[in-house]
């Protein structure tokens, strides 16, 4: 029951984002320049503009918040959060955009 309850509040976190971010979000992963990580953050892919470093910085910003809030509502730590996080986010990557496993580089899923 408990893990249902996070699994819900996750999914809704990433329906939230996608309302927050703008299609720059969309564009970036769409031209390979960022991708989802296993820890349940956005990162670069290659090396990035200024542009794509204050997208990535502004989107984890409002997830790490989030993870936070939903951290303290369940009472269980951050990271538990950050990992189903991670796990969700790279489940629900389109194909072809890039995801990051943890100890492995950037591939396309």
């Amino acid at each position: 029951m408990f893990v249902k309850q996070v699994s819900m509040l996750v999914g809704l976190l990433f329906l939230a984002t996608a309302a927050f971010a703008d299609l720059s979000l969309d564009d970036a992963k769409q031209q390979g320049l960022v991708g989802e990580e296993a820890s349940g953050y956005l990162g670069a892919v290659n090396t990035p503009s200024k542009d794509v470093r204050a997208l990535i910085n502004d989107i984890n910003d409002k997830r790490r918040a989030e993870y936070e809030r939903i951290a303290g509502a369940n009472k269980i730590d951050v990271t538990s959060v950050e990992q189903l996080a991670g796990k969700k986010a790279i489940e629900k990557t389109q194909a072809g955009h890039y995801i990051r496993l943890p100890d492995s580089g950037w591939q396309r899923k």
